[in-house]
């Protein structure tokens, strides 16, 4: 037994020396463990074939994921790494939501909102304007819809936001258009109104600045981010889909020049014919089709993680495939950025990198 062992144990430090030996002289003829990794990012599907994300939103508030407390240096930063993989549009995605604002507003602070540490609005047009960036400024969300169904209180205290907003900030060159932030995903009570009345205010006193929204479909996976389920039996058939927001369309369309549906409640086999259907209703009515290219993960039980590759490279491309014009995200700085609180952003944003060729 013990002539066993021993013949182990030599035959073991044997193979492992063989193997460093191999390792070594490996190194010293120039290779590496590194040069074995292909040069495409490891990517084995053609590159490229996607729409390019060029705008984010910017999610100050935070209200359902967590704020990751930055200041001017680290707004900076991500403004950077947004511009180096061709970011031009930034939105900021609502100047408030119920108490918590982002800039002081004479008149919400008056209606109870609590004063702000930081003018997060000045700083951003300031990045925006220092990187060369259009900012859309997304309206306050008083939450009174979400609570009521009330889509026509969001008008009444908007107007007073707008004009405020306007006189003090619009004189920034970045200052390039408005997000209409009350979101909908059928045809709700009083959609069409308050769409319309909205984005005829933005529009008057900017002088005709551009102005979009961004729906969410009412997919498979249109659940509550606060209960257990990961999806719904009931969910919008792709034809009356399309019944729904072609009135919607009609009832906005001249004061409402993009729409960007949320890509994330549907399943990826069925983004072809929901994207046909939108791209057809915005050509119909000369709108811009954009896609809100959801950078985190609905498939998940955790809310909300970075999104995993593939899921958001194949968004990309049935965007790509319809023919969208301007790809946009949900959002860069919680889960593709480098600096992100998660991990798996930077990643993310490495493999986007790679897919696009990006150095």
């Amino acid at each position: 037994m013990t002539d066993r062992r021993s013949f182990l144990k030599t035959a073991a430090a044997a193979t492992t020396a063989a193997a460093c030996a191999s390792l070594l002289t490996g190194c010293e003829n120039g290779s590496s463990l590194q040069s074995s990794t292909p040069s495409t990012g490891g990517l084995i599907v053609p590159k490229a074939k996607g729409l390019r994300i060029t705008g984010t939103f910017l999610d100050e508030i935070s209200h359902d994921i967590p704020h990751q407390n930055w200041g001017p240096k680290e707004w900076e930063q991500d403004f950077r790494n947004m511009k180096a993989i061709g970011i031009d549009t930034v939105i900021m995605i609502r100047s408030g939501y119920r108490k918590f604002i982002t800039w002081p507003c004479e008149y919400l602070l008056k209606k109870g909102c609590y004063m702000p540490s930081m003018d997060l609005l000045e700083l951003f047009l300031n990045l925006a304007d220092k990187y060369d960036m259009k900012f859309y400024y997304g309206l306050y969300d008083s939450g009174v819809y979400w609570d009521t169904g009330n889509m026509m209180y969001e008008t009444e205290v908007n107007k007073f936001v707008i004009d405020e907003v306007w006189a003090k900030y619009g004189h920034h060159k970045s200052f390039q258009g408005w997000y209409l932030s009350t979101e909908i995903s059928r045809a709700t009570k009083g959609a069409i109104d308050c769409f319309y009345t909205m984005g005829k205010m933005c529009k008057d006193i900017s002088g005709g600045l551009p102005t979009f929204i961004s729906p969410w479909i009412d997919g498979k996976k249109a659940v509550s981010a606060a209960g257990g389920s990961l999806t719904k039996e009931e969910a919008v058939s792709v034809q009356k889909h399309e019944e729904e927001w072609n009135e919607i369309f009609s009832g906005i369309h001249t004061v409402v020049d993009a729409c960007a549906f949320q890509d994330g409640h549907i399943d990826y086999d069925e983004l072809d014919a929901f994207f046909s259907v939108n791209k057809k209703l915005a050509d119909r009515y000369g709108m811009q089709c954009w896609t809100n290219a959801e950078s985190f993960d609905r498939d998940m039980p955790i809310k909300f993680l970075p999104i995993k590759f593939d899921k958001l490279r194949m968004k990309l491309e049935a965007a790509a495939r319809a023919g969208y014009d301007k790809a946009i995200t949900f959002e860069f700085s919680h889960f593709m950025s480098p600096q992100s609180a998660y991990l798996q952003a930077g990643h993310l944003y490495d493999r986007y990198k790679d897919y696009f060729d990006i150095k």
